[in-house]
């Protein structure tokens, strides 16, 4: 499996990010995907995960600031944040898991001017 993570940039706070990911390869063995970061001179954190089935679950501190949602037919997840904030600021890292192995895109950074 292999995961491209784009949409990280540059944005002011206030101002909303679509993140995408999108998988390819082994696909039908994926059982889920979903959202981790790491600001600077922090641990990575999980930010949110979604199901095969579509069943989302958020970090508690992540509920109601973000939202996951996948496209089956694009083999895509996405993570939208509307109201960003400086602490949103962390490289972004998509994942997937199956029964074997956990996978990770390359990460995309996104940074929140105040």
């Amino acid at each position: 499996v292999q995961l491209q993570a784009s949409g990280g940039g540059l944005v002011q706070a206030g101002g909303s990010l679509r993140l995408s990911c999108a998988a390819s390869g082994n696909i039908n063995s994926i059982n889920g995907m979903g959202w981790y970061r790491q600001a600077p001179g922090k641990q990575r954190e999980l930010v949110a995960i979604i199901t095969a089935g579509g069943k989302a679950r958020y970090a508690d501190s992540m509920k109601g600031r973000f939202t996951i949602s996948r496209d089956n037919a694009k083999n895509t997840v996405y993570l939208q944040r509307n109201n960003l904030k400086p602490e949103d600021t962390a490289v972004y890292y998509c994942t997937a898991w199956n029964n074997e192995y956990s996978y990770w895109g390359q990460g995309t950074q996104v940074t929140v001017s105040s």
